[in-house]
């Protein structure tokens, strides 16, 4: 009998699918993470919202089976491979108030990441001036 092989998403695919997980439910009322910034640092990371965006991604059973662990923001931090800095911009109250939707959030999500016109332009761009030092201009 043949396994199943498992397939792991890159961490833009597991992005994508948060992204796609809230635009699913535009009109969902999403709670964000209460002033994250305020809490002592050594407890940061256990922030958590019944009914966030974090709890969205969390609910998703492919996002779960590559390994998302929680709704708590450390457990998303380490998921997404996102930063304690990204986290507040997207889902903080003092940046989305109090009340957002599915559409909001994902739209602040979509904003974290690099648009492929601008990583295939900073490559193209890199390559050029690799070419250029190669060929002694």
């Amino acid at each position: 009998m043949k396994r199943a092989e498992t397939v792991f998403l890159t961490r833009e695919q597991r992005l994508e699918r948060w992204i796609e997980a809230l635009e699913a439910q535009p009109n969902r009322p999403l709670r964000p993470l209460y002033e994250i910034e305020y809490s002592p640092r050594d407890e940061r990371r256990e922030c958590r919202a019944d009914n966030s965006p974090l709890s969205v991604a969390y609910e998703d059973p492919v996002l779960r089976a590559q390994g998302l662990q929680g709704d708590r923001l450390g457990d998303c931090i380490d998921f997404f491979s996102m930063t304690e800095h990204q986290m507040h911009y997207a889902f903080c109250s003092c940046h989305v108030g109090l009340n957002f939707n599915g559409k909001q959030a994902a739209d602040r999500l979509r904003r974290l990441l690099p648009s492929k016109s601008t990583v295939s332009e900073f490559g193209r761009g890199v390559a050029q001036r690799v070419g250029d030092f190669l060929a002694g201009r």
